[in-house]
């Protein structure tokens, strides 16, 4: 089994998760993060933008900040966001050594 999926319930916008993992009696452990990202961008529209014009907004948006985000940690899923989020998530794990 190379994946697990750990339900975290009201798990809302906005807020990070650190999760510590260990398996069996291994003292081995990985910590994982879910990152909210700002994903909504009408402060970058003008009135004429549309659709597609937005979507490469949070684009462009989503790519600045994953680039920014801390080396120490490594991108693992990027969410789909719910229709008219306010947030994208990304899922991160902590890179060992």
């Amino acid at each position: 089994m190379k994946d697990l999926c750990v339900p975290i319930p009201n798990f809302g916008e906005a807020e990070i998760a650190d999760i510590e993992l260990r398996i069996g009696e291994k003292k081995i452990s990985y910590s994982f993060r879910v990152e909210s990202f700002p994903w909504e961008v009408e402060d970058e529209l003008s009135v004429e933008d549309d659709d597609v014009s937005a979507s490469l907004a949070r684009i462009y948006r989503l790519k600045r900040a994953i680039n920014g985000y801390d080396k120490d940690w490594e991108l693992i899923q990027i969410f789909t966001p719910n229709d008219n989020a306010c947030y994208i998530q990304v899922l991160y794990r902590k890179r060992n050594g």
